[in-house]
């Protein structure tokens, strides 16, 4: 029978405990470590360095409504058998985040791995202050820039000089006018678009307005700096170019949340590993141990 779905965040308070599997299986955490400030280091560096944020316990339900292809004659039935149990049904839903716990300290640079539906980008999103977990707490000391998706906040009957402003202005808003013109001439220079600044953004390539975002986008390092796919789309040698120029955001940033499903990304520029699986953080600690973890792992479906 097919059925399609879509998911909201639900204000429920999660009840539901691990699957048997989960329980059985001890996470790998990491105990004292805190990673070296140097991208790509393994070295550790002592505890006392200050934490950027953290989360404790938090939970994530995500309410599932799933359309079935049912007949009314399916619907008579069903609820002529059980009336009660028809009206009152348990409904579906998508326990993504499980009493997670983490802390995250000046000088991480922390790759995200995961498969698809295990809780990556929501976790993200739970520090960028975009979902509300139904239990836990989350805080976060500094400042915030989150980066989920390089076409938000862009309008296709505009420029892209007229987008890099709109851009600017919603990435940067704590500097001052003549400082955020100086940074949006800095990152048209950089996208190398050259007249097509000034062309509508609807008819550039996907890897032009990937090369116009990222440009903005990279301006500014900030205490804790979410990255989720970010050289998605972009031309290859662009994709070489802007590399380059995320390293060095990552480096002058406090601390950094790198979201890949690229081991080769994550073993390039980041010094710590977090495995999330079936909502629960798997394993947490070196890069190196983290990727092979990760890599002997087999996916599992997520929505119980």
């Amino acid at each position: 029978m097919n059925s399609t779905s879509t998911f909201e965040p639900t204000s429920e308070s999660p009840s539901e405990s691990p699957s048997e599997s989960q329980k059985g299986a001890e996470p790998m955490t990491r105990q004292g470590f805190v990673a070296s400030p140097v991208t790509g280091a393994d070295a550790q560096t002592p505890i006392s360095a200050p934490i950027i944020a953290q989360c404790n316990d938090i939970d994530l339900v995500y309410r599932v409504r799933l359309f079935r292809d049912r007949t009314l004659r399916d619907i008579f039935v069903s609820l002529s058998r059980d009336p009660l149990g028809f009206l009152l049904k348990k409904k579906d839903r998508l326990h993504v985040l499980r009493k997670v716990s983490l802390n995250i300290y000046r000088g991480d640079r922390i790759g995200i791995l995961g498969f698809n539906g295990a809780g990556k980008t929501s976790l993200c999103r739970c520090f960028a202050n975009v979902y509300t977990p139904n239990s836990g707490k989350i805080k976060v000391f500094g400042r915030t820039r989150a980066v989920f998706d390089t076409s938000v906040g862009i309008y296709p009957e505009l420029t892209g000089r007229e987008n890099a402003e709109i851009l600017a202005q919603f990435m940067y808003p704590d500097v001052s006018d003549s400082e955020r013109k100086q940074l949006i001439l800095e990152a048209l220079e950089f996208s190398e678009l050259g007249n097509f600044v000034d062309a509508p953004f609807k008819t550039y390539s996907n890897g032009m307005q990937a090369r116009l975002c990222l440009s903005i986008i990279s301006c500014r390092s900030p205490d804790l700096l979410i990255l989720d796919e970010v050289f998605d789309g972009a031309d290859k040698f662009f994709r070489e170019k802007v590399s380059h120029r995320i390293v060095q955001l990552i480096e002058n940033s406090g601390a950094v949340m790198f979201v890949s499903h690229s081991p080769e990304q994550v073993d390039r520029i980041c010094n710590r590993v977090i495995v999330i699986h079936d909502g629960l953080i798997a394993f947490d600690g070196p890069k190196d141990d983290g990727i092979k973890y990760f890599n002997s792992l087999k996916p599992r479906a997520t929505i119980g």
